[in-house]
């Protein structure tokens, strides 16, 4: 009973379908594409650059194989053969598929320099980052479509990278900026061929990779994560590379079963849910002396700060997996929270173009060709089916993660959502069951901010449900045709941030001495898992402070709008009401339209 498909509707459903007939259809479609022919050998050979742009052909062959096998699109398929088939072909024979001239390759030494901000050793960066996405596309393709080729391909990368780390003398770290995180990377795909093929050598390379990063001062990734270090201040504070970091250590936790990991990834986890992301869920940085990429300080907030949607990417890939591992509503919740705005708000409507970052407040900027982001983008779009349901191996238990419209079947058995979620907040689920019935329990997600919630079987009322958990119905088989209803309140709410920061000293008596030297508020709007923003001010201003609002009202959806969810006013009786929308269709979702998420607060209302 565990094998079974999912196919989403709604607004996750038709972005999804969009991606996959915008990006991934377009994109690449042969070894003439530019995103492939960075691996010919005429190109290769000659390539002394540390470009990163070989990753994208991994993460093309990743996405494209979900979308792919979950669509049936027979030409998406082709595309896909031909572009792993001549990976296959160019592959060279001591495992090489790199886009890098011999010389520049991570399996030889380079001369070493004076380390930058973001702790780069070498000329070159990018040479593990590309195997490892590779490796990520060639498993995936084989998953979904077995092929022995790519999968042979895959383990020729691993083995090289198992001889380099272990005979040849050269630490992981060497091979990664951000001290060593690009390359620690590869501790996911190493897993992955664990996984794939059960070969001890793959587990054993996993190990060595995590040693080798844990052992690297500036990193120090397991002992700095379990003493509780913010993630800010592991390494750079990089959100991408640490999260991705996070992802490996969890399926290293899911093959190994060493508690520790896990350990480590949720002290982490923690720490960037409870610090690092913005009202829509994704990770973000960009304030004061940071990075645009790397976390904020802890506590530090600005609107103007940045989500970068590979970060997002690796965000939903990390709740992905700490879901698998322990069945906790609030991963399907972090889950549910960024797909609905800042992934569906870094994405235009053409399922091609995207923006590289998002701002709560500031300008949609959908970004340029060769950009990380847009392969991050439909990568992450595809995650989401698999996140929607689950199934135990058993058979015997079914989830519901994310709401909206879709179906589950298994087997002969079908659960079909009817619903126009997120817009509002009824869902029915009906499930048909085959004659002979079909014996399992039930799982249904409460979301955090559904205070009030109900739930029915057959028109009949179940107990109260409690928000952020699971209700749950016992196992019992269902036999005919049955509907559970779930009632979601989705009143609007106004959200509060200060940024506040107290300085601390001693006077020379001893005694503590602090002082306030900041303090700023700022209020949003949202409502069920949906964040709202304004357009400019007026038309023009990208700022505005307001006295707290006399009320929050409910407008009609505007005529034509995808997704059926009503407008709010916020209504201040000092001026004209402003009008809010969901975060991702805020200015029409075209290219340079303004988005204000944050308004800040009047000082003696703060």
């Amino acid at each position: 009973m565990n094998r079974h498909h999912t196919q989403l509707g709604g607004l996750l459903g038709q972005a999804m379908e969009a991606s996959r007939r915008g990006r991934l259809f377009h994109f690449i479609q042969d070894e003439r594409s530019p995103a492939v022919t960075v691996f010919s050998p005429a190109h290769r050979e000659r390539n002394h650059e540390g470009d990163w742009y070989g990753e994208h052909a991994g993460k093309w062959l990743y996405a494209t194989a979900k979308a792919a096998a979950r669509s049936g699109d027979a030409e998406l398929f082709r595309q896909l053969r031909r572009v792993a088939d001549y990976l296959v072909e160019v592959q060279l024979p001591d495992g090489y598929l790199g886009t890098y001239a011999a010389p520049r390759r991570f399996m030889v030494r380079q001369p070493p320099k004076p380390l930058s901000w973001n702790g780069e050793p070498s000329l070159r960066t990018w040479d593990i980052w590309t195997h490892s996405y590779l490796v990520l596309g060639l498993l995936e393709a084989h998953r979904h479509f077995p092929n022995e080729r790519w999968l042979a391909a895959a383990c020729r990368i691993g083995d090289l990278c198992l001889r380099t780390l272990a005979e040849g003398g050269i630490d992981i770290n060497e091979l990664g900026n951000h001290h060593g995180m690009s390359a620690t990377v590869l501790l996911d795909p190493a897993v992955e061929l664990y996984l794939a093929t059960g070969e001890p050598r793959y587990l054993d390379l996993a190990r060595r990779i995590l040693a080798q990063a844990d052992a690297n001062p500036a990193l120090a990734l397991l002992t700095r994560a379990r003493a509780g270090v913010d993630a800010a201040d592991i390494a750079t504070g990089k959100a991408y590379q640490l999260i991705w970091n996070l992802v490996g250590l969890a399926k290293l936790h899911r093959a190994s079963g060493d508690p520790a990991l896990l350990d480590a990834v949720q002290r982490l986890w923690h720490s960037i849910r409870d610090k690092h992301l913005t009202l829509g869920g994704g990770p973000w940085g960009g304030v004061a002396h940071r990075s645009r990429e790397v976390f904020n300080a802890p506590g530090a907030f600005s609107p103007q700060g940045y989500v970068e949607t590979c970060s997002t990417l690796a965000w939903l890939q990390l709740n992905r997996e700490l879901l698998r591992i322990t069945g906790d509503a609030v991963h399907a919740e972090e889950i549910e929270r960024t797909a609905y705005n800042d992934l569906l708000g870094a994405m235009a409507p053409n399922g091609e173009d995207w923006c590289y970052y998002s701002f709560p407040n500031g300008r949609r900027v959908h970004t340029t060709y060769w950009r990380c982001c847009k392969s991050s983008g439909a990568m992450a779009m595809e995650e989401l089916q698999d996140a929607a349901y689950g199934v135990n191996d058993a058979g015997d238990e079914i989830t519901v993660n994310l709401y909206g419209p879709g179906t589950l079947s298994v087997g002969r058995l079908r659960l079909s959502q009817q619903t126009d979620y997120p817009a509002h907040g009824r869902v029915q689920l009906h499930i048909s069951a085959p004659d002979a019935g079909a014996r399992f329990a039930l799982r249904l997600r409460i979301p955090g901010w559904a205070e009030g919630a109900t739930i029915s079987l057959d028109g009949q009322a179940l107990p109260a449900p409690q928000p952020g958990r699971y209700a749950e119905i016992a196992a019992r088989t269902w036999q005919g045709e049955h509907v559970v209803t779930l009632d979601f309140p989705m009143t609007p709410r106004l959200q509060r941030r200060v940024n506040e920061n107290i300085q601390e000293s001693r006077a020379p008596d001893g005694s503590p001495v602090a002082q306030q030297v900041l303090h700023h508020a700022y209020v949003a709007v949202t409502r069920g898992p949906l964040v709202y923003a304004t357009t400019l001010i007026d038309g023009f201003k990208t700022e505005e402070t307001v006295r707290p609002p006399q009320a929050l009202q409910e407008l009609p959806a505007p005529a034509g709008s995808e997704d059926g969810a009503p407008d709010i006013a916020m209504v201040l009786g000092y001026r004209s009401a402003l009008c809010f929308h969901p975060y991702y269709r805020a200015g029409g979702r075209r290219d340079g339209a303004w988005r204000l998420t944050w308004l800040s607060l009047a000082p003696d209302a703060s």
